[in-house]
């Protein structure tokens, strides 16, 4: 067995996406000053960074009730960026307000770039766990999601920290990597299998420390915002989940789920939920059976965050930052045969590529295509948990760093 080489020319090709993709995100920001802090199109500086900000700042000043009402949250949006604004709304339970409260205690634009850097040398940390020695920096600054995440000024590196930081350091921190997980609290359908793989893992501290971790999260948001609060965010999750999964106003291009992949292809929602449940059904037991088993720890988590991403019917092209954390796991997977090497690259390669192109092949095509650029790494990773262990996996081959 031998590891798998990482070609020079895919070295090449991720410095040059690194320095493209830096000119390209602040050409991008400096679009969005065309009429004070917004675009042509009605597109706010920093994209959702705006729900973020203006949901937090509410929630500081004793306003939390209007963050749940379209129109009062929408009128309040307008005034921090100083002109119309295309319509923006805020999906989050309360807790996430006390996660992002800090950030409005900082200036609008300032705390974007504040938000944008803590969570990603969050992420870069959790990578690191995942990835010893070098290369971890060229990864975590040319994979295309955390492109994806800066342009919509989104939470995907948090995610990626938490969960990626929570596995790295689950058996040696069991309880730090629990309260990690607990952190999940604010976005739980990238959770959803969680307690599937501690439980079946034997991992009591860890998931313990998780329960607890979003158990308080959970009690000071009702504490501190009301109860009313929290009655108003689950009225609005209706209409929220039938406007932007089922119905697929306006963002069903973003998304990368088996559910609206099933939509795209004319599923009623009611076949699209089977269709989900049976996939995801599939990835529960996977997981279970894999965490269950004495399988290496890089495999147990690549299949976890891989069997998330086809069970959860709400996935987005930005939240697959963790998608560079699991190709890190993978790469210290033996490889027997060229065979085997040439299809773990073409594997994770697809993984990495997938939100840079999920919602251009969707706009061309009317389709989603993300479970099929998911299914091959999975497919490989559950194969992985059931091959031999003759040995452990040799160093990784030498990425440099940009």
């Amino acid at each position: 067995m031998r590891t798998a080489a990482v070609p020079t020319p895919v070295i090449t090709v991720a410095r040059s996406f690194v320095v493209a993709a830096l000119f390209g995100y602040f050409f991008d920001l400096l679009r969005q000053t065309h009429s004070h802090l917004v675009n042509a199109a009605g597109r706010p500086f920093g994209d959702d960074w705006v729900n973020y900000w203006s949901a937090a700042y509410l929630a500081l000043h004793g306003r939390a009730a209007e963050i749940y009402d379209p129109h009062v949250f929408h009128v309040f949006q307008e005034t921090i960026v100083g002109s119309p604004l295309d319509g923006y709304h805020y999906s989050y339970p309360p807790v996430m307000l006390l996660l992002t409260a800090p950030f409005a205690l900082i200036p609008y634009v300032p705390a974007l770039f504040v938000w944008l850097s803590a969570s990603w040398y969050a992420f870069y940390r959790a990578l690191k766990l995942a990835m010893p020695g070098r290369g971890v920096l060229l990864l975590a600054l040319a994979a295309p999601a955390v492109l994806i995440n800066a342009v919509g000024g989104q939470n995907g590196c948090w995610t990626a920290a938490f969960l990626g930081g929570g596995l790295g350091l689950l058996a040696r921190r069991p309880y730090l990597s629990g309260s990690l997980f607990g952190m999940m609290i604010y976005k739980p359908q990238l959770a959803l299998l969680l307690p599937v793989a501690l439980l079946a893992g034997r991992q009591w501290r860890a998931f313990a420390a998780a329960s607890v971790t979003a158990g308080v999260l959970l009690a000071a948001s009702a504490f501190w915002f009301g109860t009313d609060v929290w009655a108003e965010y689950l009225r609005n999750l209706n209409v929220l989940r039938q406007m932007i999964l089922e119905d697929g106003t306006g963002v069903w291009h973003r998304f990368v789920s088996v559910f609206v992949a099933a939509r795209r292809l004319g599923a009623p929602v009611a076949a699209a939920y089977v269709v989900q449940a049976i996939v995801g059904g599939l990835a529960c037991i996977a997981v279970a059976w894999v965490w269950f088993r004495d399988t290496r720890a890089n495999i147990k988590n690549a299949v976890l965050l891989l069997g998330t991403c086809l069970a959860t019917p709400y996935l987005q092209d930005y939240d697959l930052v963790f998608g560079a954390i699991v190709v890190a796991w993978l790469w210290q997977q033996p490889v027997e045969t060229n065979t085997s090497e040439r299809a773990l690259q073409i594997a994770c390669g697809l993984l990495l590529l997938l939100p840079l192109v999920a919602a251009a092949l969707a706009h061309m095509t009317g389709l989603a295509f993300g479970p099929l650029f998911i299914l091959p790494v999975f497919v490989i990773a559950v194969q992985a948990a059931f091959a031999r262990r003759e040995f452990d996996r040799p160093p990784l081959p030498a990425l440099h760093d940009a």
